[in-house]
């Protein structure tokens, strides 16, 4: 062998090690990105693609992810339906697609909202929901007032809109107890 034909073959060693080192670098780039991202990051990157969801008590909502915040998501399950479904009682999630949001870029007002916020905005409207309760339970009524920690639900016998002389008792729900609050939209 000449020297040119062995300095060739090392060079050819050596850029084929280098290349493998880049393409390494970059896989683990790619786990160390995909580590940073959250549940909301994920679910916001299927888009219109309707996903299904498993939560704690054993309830199941499918639709469109519409929005997200740091502590809650909000599904349209279509047919004048929502739900607003607390990030912490997700279980699993089905449907999704291959991509993802850029975790936290998103700099939209929402992504600041806390699950309260979105709570209040409900009890303002006076819509009738449905509590799906951690322990497998359903509550139904009308947000009453909202704390920091719990939602206070005025229920009603059976379908009966929020009036005073319908309300049967007040029931506060801390909100580690909710895994989602569905709404018929008007």
């Amino acid at each position: 062998m000449t020297w040119t034909a062995l300095f060739s073959d090392l060079e050819a060693q050596g850029d084929e090690l280098a290349r493998a080192e880049r393409a390494g670098e970059a896989a683990e780039a790619g786990r160390i990105y995909v580590g940073t991202g959250s549940i909301s990051d994920r679910l916001r990157g299927c888009g219109s693609a309707p996903v299904r969801l498993w939560l704690r008590g054993d309830s199941q909502i499918s639709g469109v992810v519409e929005r997200t915040g740091p502590d809650w998501l909000l599904v349209s399950e279509g047919t004048g339906r929502e739900a607003i479904v607390l990030s912490a009682a997700v279980l699993s999630c089905a449907g999704l697609s291959r991509y993802t949001s850029a975790p936290g870029r998103d700099e939209r007002t929402e992504m600041r909202l806390r699950l309260p916020h979105m709570l209040r905005g409900v009890s303002r409207d006076r819509s009738s929901v449905r509590v799906c309760v951690v322990d497998g339970s359903m509550l139904a009524g009308t947000i009453d007032r909202v704390g920091s920690d719990y939602l206070e639900l005025a229920t009603t016998a059976g379908s009966a809109t929020r009036r005073q002389a319908d309300v049967r008792e007040f029931r506060a729900v801390p909100l580690a107890a909710v895994a989602a609050v569905r709404r018929e939209l008007r």
